[in-house]
């Protein structure tokens, strides 16, 4: 007859709740999937744009240090100039406390005028002076001046980075040579000084 029975109308309904929870675990997971797509899709927009920003920081960089002068930019990092201007300043240190040819010459020279100027027949005292004791002072001027010299090229060397670029310290190698330049040319300053007003080996006494 036309008439279903208990069982058949349960099994019916069973088997349309089932499908029905199907199609809504079905929908589900296409919502999770869409929604990990599009957290998938907004990270890699968050690193693209992290990339290209981080691309456009180095080109300002690189336009920054294309701005800088030549001097700025070849002098700061190597300080060539600096290091050559240290090893000179103690070199001529070093000329002043042990003399230098130029000295020994017109030291020479002084003595040849003394001893052109004084007479035979002048003092011992006087003869002394003429021929020992102005070349002996011009030794000492002569080392001196190279003295001073290794002292204001050891000082300019040491100034040099507050005029040059900021943030680029000076080597340490260079400051060290620097000062030592700058020790020397005042030792070599003050021995010049003694040496020329007699204070530091003076003439022998000819009483």
């Amino acid at each position: 007859m036309g008439t279903k029975t208990a069982d058949e109308t349960g099994a019916e309904t069973g088997a349309e709740a089932t499908t029905d929870e199907q199609k809504v675990s079905v929908a589900k997971t296409d919502e999770v999937t869409e929604a990990e797509d599009t957290t998938a899709e907004d990270t890699t927009a968050e690193d693209t744009t992290a990339a290209e920003n981080a691309a456009d920081d180095a080109a300002d960089d690189i336009d920054d240090e294309d701005d800088l002068p030549g001097a700025a930019r070849e002098e700061g990092p190597t300080g060539v100039g600096q290091g050559a201007g240290a090893v000179v300043s103690a070199a001529l240190g070093l000329v002043s406390l042990t003399g230098s040819w130029i000295g020994t010459v017109a030291a020479a020279r002084e003595t040849l005028v003394g001893q052109l100027q004084t007479s035979s027949t002048a003092s011992v005292a006087k003869q002394v002076k003429e021929v020992y004791g102005d070349a002996w002072q011009t030794t000492a001027l002569w080392g001196g001046l190279f003295a001073l010299l290794a002292l204001v090229v050891g000082a300019g060397v040491l100034a040099r980075p507050a005029f040059g670029a900021p943030g680029k310290p000076q080597a340490v190698w260079i400051k060290s040579v620097a000062w030592g330049g700058v020790a020397l040319g005042v030792v070599g300053l003050l021995l010049a000084v003694l040496k020329y007003t007699g204070l530091l080996l003076d003439l022998p006494s000819t009483s």
